[in-house]
């Protein structure tokens, strides 16, 4: 199954990524190779994240990164995984979808 990253989710990706790099000296890879694992995770099981409440028009599902501490909030449309938003767990807030 394809997986496309919303103009957003790429953003919060770079973002994440950039602040990874700079603050996390013994792994700053880390993000990016969890990043790739889960995508590719997902790709053979779509179903696996948790379905999120994000409101009737579509299902969200999540997936939780363990080693980062970050979601991963996508939804299945049209055959194709679209990553709506990366997110820190640790915020105390989910992000509006």
């Amino acid at each position: 199954m394809n997986i496309r990253l919303t103009p957003r989710a790429l953003a919060e990706a770079k973002r994440i990524k950039t602040w990874w790099l700079r603050n996390r000296p013994a792994a700053p890879h880390l993000f990016e190779e969890e990043l790739s694992a889960t995508l590719a995770r997902l790709r053979i099981t779509p179903n696996a994240g948790v379905i999120y409440p994000a409101g009737p028009d579509v299902e969200v599902r999540r997936m939780l990164m363990p080693r980062t501490q970050h979601h991963i909030y996508y939804a299945i449309e049209n055959e194709q995984i679209v990553v709506l938003s990366l997110w820190s767990a640790r915020r105390g807030r989910d992000p509006r979808l």
